[in-house]
């Protein structure tokens, strides 16, 4: 029995999702062939060439016989330098490939690609017009000076793939809304028997030819976020009709989240099994009972179709299988050497998500914490907690860097326990295994300056962690476990032992006020002004229905606004009659964090980010500092929560 798995379009052109690389070496451990490929790495790569631009050129004129009439900034753009663009596409592609360095020297010139909108963010960062890009990164900065202008073109060809040629595209979502908690599968359906756009043509040529290659008994895909959704069913309509017998698994992140209330048969038009949570066990109980059709089926956590209805089977007898004995992952098949490692950033932390390839690794399955109120706390992912020893781990490290010939590892926790990452870093170190790394983690008070700085010998250059509301208030109502003055001075530790961190920030969380959020985010300056985080980002708050707020939203105050859905559900409308409408504040707080990460703006009034009144904040002006030089012991978790 042939297995194919596949991650549809979209998600990261960096580096690899991992489910395939963890299910394809789980599956081949137990004797299944096995095999995985990128179908979205390989649709941008057949958008981004001479032959993909030469195409988008073609429909564009024959959209716009008039370009006088044109609206768009990026397709004009892209029509008037076009002859520019299909001439350097290739090269640049190859030089974010890593496989043309040299190409920098006429990148960074500003004479050799042709220059869109987006490259007008380059002047919003104020920059000094002899200095160009030289302050952010320095007299030995060309390779990614020049990467960051190659991803600017990159992302000019996006805009113009977008509002010209397919609405739905963008290189790390593709039909996301049509998918997002979307409580009809109507919308889906309607586009997928649409009239294909180029970006659909390509995605079938790319699916059929998978098909003529592989000859899979079974095609299992991957659905981590919303924007996969559309591109899983393109997909498996494309195997459907050229091979009716082959049977098609649908599974991931999206599903686990949005599918579990399924109700909608005609998504099994597309595909025969869906299941839920770890895929390990559910997939062999398939595999199992396909190869034995004459017996009674034995699944777990699976939906099917029966009469036209949809079934849910779960056989109480059958198990997981230990976090321990999944296996390590494997790269074998994915084209490693093709990806594109894009600087979008300037700012160095924050890169990391787009530049580089990483080999992923999980620490532990769940969280030991699970009890943040914002979480899918009652969900496997997150309520399951499992360890493998640090052993075990480096084995799986080391299996990797001889495979992939990396060193380079992404930890993908939801939050990397503090004793795992201490015997791992001893483990690391002891073994003399030579690793670049960074995960998520929990801004515990067990990360004291001595644990930082073992994480940091051991190879750990980045952290990112939830600070969220930035209020202590608010993150005792979403019992987050963590204080402000316990994040400052954590963050402060990584920071002094060289170990870069990312914030991630939230706000909207129910009662939450102007006021409040106004002093989060002059503590969030603070932090940045004193060195304690180098990134951040602002999340709006959204109500999960699997979350403890989205089961008790009495608790916090709101009401939850009832929606009768037969397909996907995850994030519920909410009133909240008390906090504010956080939206006014949205561009604002980004805008100012965006700066903070450039070191621009520190020295500025928080108030000035907006362009309508907000209160002054009530913040100390020297908030953080003080509570850095008192360096005083904070008890705000017990212990007993950290020795996992």
């Amino acid at each position: 029995m042939r297995i194919l798995l596949l991650t549809p379009p979209m998600t990261q052109v960096n580096t690899p999702y991992p489910a395939t690389a963890y299910l394809t070496g789980f599956l081949r451990s137990r004797g299944f062939d096995a095999i995985q490929a990128d179908p979205a790495l390989e649709l941008v790569l057949k958008l981004l060439s001479s032959s993909g631009l030469e195409n988008i050129a073609q429909i564009l004129k024959k959209k716009f016989p008039q370009p006088s009439k044109i609206s768009s900034a990026s397709i004009k753009n892209f029509l008037k330098f076009e002859d520019s663009y299909i001439r350097t596409v290739n090269s640049v592609v190859r030089f974010l490939q890593n496989q043309d360095p040299t190409l920098a020297y006429r990148i960074v010139t500003h004479n050799y690609l042709p220059e869109g909108p987006r490259f007008k963010t380059l002047d919003n960062l104020d920059l000094d017009e002899n200095d160009g890009l030289q302050w952010a990164f320095g007299a030995l900065g060309l390779q990614d000076r020049a990467r960051h202008l190659a991803t600017l073109y990159i992302d000019d060809l996006a805009d113009v793939i977008r509002e010209g040629v397919d609405p739905r595209f963008e290189f790390a979502r593709y039909g996301e809304k049509l998918a997002a908690s979307a409580p009809s599968f109507e919308p889906l359906l309607n586009a997928l028997s649409r009239e294909p756009s180029l970006v659909d043509q390509y995605l079938d040529e790319i699916s059929a030819q998978y098909h003529a290659k592989h000859h899979p008994d079974v095609l299992a895909l991957t659905v981590p976020f919303p924007g996969n959704v559309y591109g899983a069913l393109r997909i498996a309509k494309t195997f459907r009709e050229i091979s009716p017998q082959t049977k098609i698994i649908l599974g991931g992140g999206y599903v686990n989240t949005e599918l579990r209330n399924l109700q909608e048969p005609r998504i099994f038009n597309f595909i025969d099994f869906i299941t839920l949570d770890d895929g390990e066990k559910p997939f062999l109980s398939l595999l199992e009972s396909l190869s034995k059709p004459q017996e009674k089926p034995r699944l777990l956590r699976t939906f099917v179709r029966e009469n036209n209805q949809v079934v849910f089977k779960n056989d109480p007898s059958l198990h997981d299988i230990p976090f321990k004995d999944t296996g390590t992952p494997t790269y074998d098949g994915l084209p490693l050497n093709q990806y594109l490692s894009l600087c979008e950033f300037l700012n160095p932390m924050h890169r990391l998500w787009t530049d580089g390839r990483w080999n992923k690794l999980t620490l532990a399955h769940g969280c030991y914490w699970k009890k943040c109120t914002f979480c899918d706390t009652s969900l496997d992912y997150i309520n399951r907690y499992e360890t493998a020893s640090a052993e075990i781990i480096v084995d799986k490290i080391e299996q990797l860097i001889k495979e992939t010939g990396q060193t380079g590892f992404h930890f993908v926790d939801e939050a990397a326990p503090p004793k795992t990452l201490e015997a791992l870093a001893k483990e690391l170190i002891k073994r003399k295994t030579n690793i670049s790394w960074w995960t998520n983690i929990r801004f515990e008070k067990s990360f004291d300056l001595e644990l930082t700085q073992l994480l940091a010998e051991s190879g750990c250059i980045a952290v990112s962690g939830g600070l969220e509301v930035a209020s202590n208030r608010l993150l005792s109502l979403m019992k987050k476990g963590v204080s402000v003055e316990q994040v400052a001075q954590v963050t402060h530790h990584f920071s002094q032992s060289g170990i870069m961190v990312h914030a991630y920030l939230m706000y909207g969380f129910p009662s939450e006020t102007v006021q409040e959020t106004i002093d989060s985010l002059e503590r969030v300056r603070q932090l940045f002004e004193s060195g304690c985080i180098q990134s951040g980002f602002w999340h709006r708050f959204s109500v999960t229905t699997h979350s403890p707020v989205g089961k008790n939203p009495e608790h916090y105050g709101i009401s939850i606004e009832t929606q009768k859905s037969s397909f996907a559900e995850n994030d519920l409308k909410f009133h909240d009659p008390v906090g504010s409408d956080p939206e006014p504040l949205s561009f604002g707080l980004k805008k100012a964090v965006y700066n903070y990460m450039h070191g621009l703006g520190l020295d500025t009034d928080v108030r000035n980010w907006f362009d309508f009144e907000v209160p002054k904040t009530k913040v100390k002006r020297h908030f953080v500092s003080a509570i850095l030089k008192e360096n005083k012991t904070l008890t705000c978790v017990s212990q007993d929560r950290l020795i996992n």
